[in-house]
């Protein structure tokens, strides 16, 4: 059979070639067709103004299902993950063309490396050709990348709970903001999650948006039973995990408006508050149904109108009871944080103040 030629996608004044494509990136569905990789290309350039609004000037790791996406495909979760399917770009791939720009940045164990920074959409119409669905910016700028300015509420459902228990829990945390001031905006995570972004002044590191993000958590567990701050997945229950730890260096979430690897080509969708209010079904809002709602205007286009003062939420960091939470596991161990061990697997006599395993 003879390979298809590639094809050229326009994006903002620039001719993109997509290799392969007629590559069938995402099966047919019950209620979507299948989606090639050209579809992709073309969907990424017509959320232009949404999808660089989430992108523009931020260090951005690329998520590539070169393969496309398939029942029983795994993304890998590491270096030596050998086996996966697909896999997290932080480094700019080689030939990327002359006007993918980059910015270095600094990982946790103190490593640099430049990473692709989009500052037009040919940008991420390029990724796609390189087989990327999801984008994963810093919550800081290309010129401080040591200071975010966006805090991000990430409302993880666990199991035994819905997209309905984080919508309703979302209401709950926007009357918070709201008492402190604060504006959020709310999306889809694409799957059964919501996210919160709130755009703040780029002044504090991000340890202290960690901690402005727990104290949020907090005061949000304070009001909510069904809202959990527990690190570890076996004291969870079933309630909504406020995941803190997505404000630490290095750690991302899918942007606005990248596509997620699940059947339907979902979307990680911006939403007005009373919209959110009424979905149902995430799902709707895929890849053939985003791009007639940005044509009547983004949702978060008002995002970067104002940016807020972290220091309520630090001042629940301070007077909340609880202290230090732990880190990710392949972080190097944080000033204060707690012993790295299950509760369960914990024999207190064992570990010192410091976390160190004794005896």
């Amino acid at each position: 059979m003879a390979k298809t030629p590639a094809a050229e996608v326009e994006a903002g004044g620039r001719a993109v070639r997509v290799s392969s494509p007629d590559r069938v990136i995402y099966e047919a569905t019950d209620r979507t067709p299948e989606v090639t990789k050209l579809m992709v290309a073309e969907y990424f350039a017509s959320v232009d103004d949404g999808l660089m609004r989430a992108l523009r000037d931020r260090p951005t790791a690329l998520e590539r299902w070169t393969s496309g996406v398939r029942p029983g495909m795994r993304l890998a979760t590491g270096p030596a993950d050998k086996d996966a399917d697909a896999f997290y770009q932080k480094r700019v791939p080689k030939g990327a063309p002359e006007y993918v720009e980059t910015v270095q940045v600094t990982f946790p164990s103190g490593r640099t490396a430049d990473e692709i920074c989009p500052t037009e959409i040919a940008v991420p119409v390029w990724c796609a050709h390189m087989g990327t669905l999801v984008f994963h910016p810093w919550p800081v700028r290309r010129t401080d990348t040591d200071h975010p300015d966006e805090l991000r509420i990430d409302l993880d459902p666990q199991p035994g709970t819905t997209f309905a228990d984080a919508v309703r829990v979302a209401g709950v945390a926007r009357e918070l903001l709201e008492e402190l001031g604060l504006r959020g905006y709310p999306k889809t995570s694409g799957n059964r999650g919501v996210h919160i972004y709130v755009r703040i002044e780029p002044r504090w590191e991000f340890t202290e948006v960690r901690h402005a993000a727990i104290g949020f958590g907090r005061e949000l567990a304070r009001r909510d039973e069904g809202v959990t701050m527990d690190w570890w997945k076996e004291e969870r229950g079933e309630r909504i995990f406020v995941d803190f730890n997505q404000n630490n260096r290095d750690r991302t979430i899918a942007s606005a408006y990248s596509l997620r690897p699940l059947p339907g080509a979902p979307v990680s969708t911006p939403m007005t508050w009373e919209e959110l209010a009424g979905v149902t079904d995430p799902g709707d809002f895929n890849l053939f149904t985003v791009p007639d709602r940005v044509a009547d205007g983004d949702p978060w286009a008002t995002i970067d109108d104002a940016a807020h003062s972290l220091d309520p939420l630090l001042r629940l960091w301070e007077e909340l009871p609880g202290g230090e939470m732990n880190f990710p596991p392949d972080y190097p161990k944080m000033p204060g944080e707690p012993p790295r061990v299950q509760p369960s697997k914990k024999v207190a006599e064992h570990w010192d103040e410091q976390g160190n395993r004794i005896g």
